[in-house]
Parts: structure tokens; C-alpha cells; sequence
């Protein structure tokens, strides 16, 4: 077996840092996304529970917990310009890299004059979901697709 002189493994590793001093990772929530079907603009997220903070986590109902994710989607009509509040059915599914499918049951609850889907699903430490969102409102049924890493 070869051996890297000192020196030129010592090198090789500040080129792969480019000088930086080691830092802790941060978790960064992803941005909330919309899309518009027509006049329904219909908001998603995920995001782990343990990032709600304790009033979230008491108004929505959800327990805090390191193995679990919530889904937060929001239904609002446009009209001149301005998000109304509206009516509407959700379901969604999550998937995981092996596939692995989970149903989520949803939960409207009241924030101020406004009601949000909220469900909770299992997560495992690093990994990936892709969700599909069935809304229907106003007579409308439309799907969104996302995905988000844990």
C-alpha cells in the first residue's frame, strides 16, 4: 500500500475547503409555495413538526415530534387581486425514495377568517417525499405535485 506524504494530503484538504473552517449544518425550511388553477390559488408545504413552534403546534393540534412531518395546505379564491377564503376538500399521499406510500389524513382548522388543511405523516431522517395533492372547491378538482427533503 502507498503512502500520501503528509504534506500533500494536508494540501489536498484545504483545496476541498477552500480554507473554511468546519460549520454545524442548518436546517432551512423550504419556501411556502401557490399555484393558480383559474380564480383557486391553492398554498402547500411540509415541514417537520419539531420547526412549529409550541402555539403553532397547540392550534393546529399536532404533537411535536422528531418522526413526523406536517402538510399545511391552504385553499383561497381570487378575486381583484385578493385572496378569499374558500371551501374545499383535501387528500394527499406521500411517497418515499423505496416508494413506500403513506395517506394523509387532513384536518381543517380555523386561522383567523381562513381554514387550513392541515395532515400529519412519519418521516425518516434524511429522506426524501414526493406528495400528491388532490383539492376539490367550487366545483373544481385539481392535483399539485411537490417534493420535499427531511
Amino acid at each position: 500500500m502507498k503512502r500520501i506524504p503528509l504534506s500533500i494530503l494536508a494540501l489536498l484538504l484545504a483545496a476541498c475547503s477552500a480554507g473554511e473552517k468546519a460549520r454545524v449544518a442548518e436546517f432551512v425550511p423550504p419556501a411556502d409555495a401557490s399555484v393558480d388553477f383559474g380564480d383557486l390559488r391553492v398554498h402547500y408545504n411540509a415541514l417537520p413538526t419539531l420547526s412549529l413552534n409550541e402555539a403553532v403546534a397547540r392550534e393546529y393540534g399536532v404533537t411535536r415530534d422528531a418522526g413526523s412531518a406536517l402538510v399545511v395546505v391552504a385553499l383561497r379564491r381570487i378575486a381583484n387581486g385578493e385572496e378569499l377564503a374558500a371551501d374545499g376538500e383535501v387528500s394527499a399521499e406521500a411517497y418515499d425514495l423505496q416508494g413506500k406510500r403513506q395517506r394523509i389524513a387532513f384536518s381543517a382548522v380555523r386561522t383567523g377568517g381562513y381554514t387550513d388543511h392541515i395532515g400529519t405523516f412519519a418521516i425518516s431522517e434524511r429522506d426524501s417525499y414526493r406528495f400528491e395533492v388532490k383539492v376539490e372547491s367550487g366545483g373544481r378538482k385539481e392535483t399539485v405535485k411537490f417534493q420535499r427533503n427531511f
